[in-house]
């Protein structure tokens, strides 16, 4: 096990090649297995994720194979069964579950894992793939759903905390297969499920309205192959921005999609800082002052839940008292303790943080407890006075291709040990 440790105070200057969108790369990978036909996906990060969903695909009968970069799958046979032993580690592997349906008409899943950030049902899933004629069952950890065969449906994906991301990548996969017309109400919006429908479209799906709270999918009789870039993952940028906000100089993202950044832009100029943007690059310029800012997650357009932890950890040094209300992941507050640890002055008040900014942040050991609070962690630890021993960090390699050593271009003294 790996752990990370910042020796913080050093500013940070320079650019930063964002990689490739885990949050699309992972359903669009899982996509491949609704043809026979051969797929390739170009700028597929090197995570953990990828490599668990990787994993799975050849168990479930797939050949990939992988190299700089780009994964080619050909899908040729498929058993429709994913075993707990190989789905634990990634909730993602979920989105397994639309494909196989879609293709072999059934799927057995086991309920998958992920970060701990509180509770994530699959339930909106499940009623999707009900409403397209699918029985489903839910046994000794495992999924199954199966149909003789699927048929449009009109369908809402609207739960207690907004829509589901993964849910409707799972109904979209299922119904592009399916006979007839299916229509998504209350659709996820975000940039990534906008990618998985444009890769099912090279495919030869008819999908219209992603990115859209409506989306209509004209069922097809089957898909081909069909070659795929994945979209700039937008967190990894986020993230690069608020670590150039909190010890940079001057820190450019460059390979990135300004437009799918809005709110989080629009947050830090709200906090005092100069983000300007050019076709496909983002720079942000550090000014030694940081206002408060009240600020809510939402789903896409709104500021996201994941960057949250990272806002978090921005406005523990920023003048004032900021609030930070989680309105997707209620529990999703277990860096803030850690960030304590380091100095921070934070109280929780249900869903919502109270920040009372402090001058400095110390160096500390640290525990992380899931990807985006490592991430926190790791900024915190840029800005600290002394060193910052990060354990755990296996949850940060689930979503931020070597971080460590693209922090280390930046000027950060930063390190990997193995212990």
């Amino acid at each position: 096990m790996d752990k990370i440790i910042i020796h913080g105070g050093h500013s940070l200057v320079g650019s930063v090649k964002i990689s490739g969108s885990k949050n699309s790369a992972l359903p669009i990978l899982a996509a491949t297995l609704l043809t026979e036909e051969t797929c390739v996906i170009q700028r597929v990060p090197d995570l953990s994720d990828v490599h668990y969903m990787l994993q799975i695909l050849a168990h479930l009968g797939a050949e990939v194979e992988r190299a700089s970069g780009i994964v080619t799958v050909k899908a040729e046979k498929v058993n429709s069964v994913a075993p707990y032993e190989i789905v634990r580690k990634m909730r993602a592997s979920v989105c397994v579950l639309g494909p196989l349906l879609g293709r072999e008409k059934e799927a057995t899943v086991s309920l998958p894992g992920g970060c701990v950030i509180g509770d994530r049902p699959i339930d909106l899933h499940l009623r999707g793939f009900q409403a397209l004629g699918a029985a489903v069952r839910v046994h000794g950890g495992n999924v199954k759903v199966f149909a003789p065969s699927l048929h449009g449906a009109t369908i809402s994906l609207k739960g207690k905390f907004g829509t589901t991301v993964l849910g409707t990548d799972n109904i979209m996969m299922a119904a592009v297969l399916a006979d007839g017309t299916t229509v998504i109400e209350d659709a996820a919006c975000e940039p990534e499920v906008v990618d998985l429908a444009n890769f099912l479209n090279k495919m030869g799906g008819k999908i219209k309205g992603a990115g859209t709270a409506r989306i209509v999918i004209e069922g097809v009789k089957e898909l081909h192959g069909a070659e795929h870039e994945v979209i700039a993952d937008r967190i990894e940028a986020g993230t690069f921005l608020i670590a150039g906000a909190m010890a940079g100089k001057e820190v450019t993202v460059n390979r990135v999609r300004p437009d799918h950044l809005v709110a989080v832009t629009d947050a830090l100029r709200a906090c005092g800082f100069s983000v300007n943007g050019t076709n496909g690059s983002l720079a942000i310029s550090g000014n030694g002052t940081r206002n408060s800012l009240n600020l809510r997650t939402q789903p896409y357009p709104g500021f996201p839940t994941d960057m949250q932890a990272q806002m978090c950890a921005l406005l523990s040094t920023a003048a004032g008292e900021s609030s930070v209300t989680e309105n997707i992941f209620p529990q999703r507050f277990m860096h803030i303790s850690e960030l304590k640890r380091m100095g921070a002055t934070i109280e929780l008040y249900g869903a919502t943080a109270r920040i009372r900014g402090v001058d400095s942040l110390s160096g500390a050991p640290v525990m992380a407890s899931d990807l985006r609070a490592s991430a926190a962690l790791v900024l915190a630890g840029l800005l600290a006075e002394g060193t910052t021993e990060i354990n755990r960090v296996y949850h940060i390699d689930r979503g931020y291709e070597m971080i460590d050593e693209k922090l280390g271009e930046l000027g950060a003294r930063i390190e990997r040990v193995k212990v």
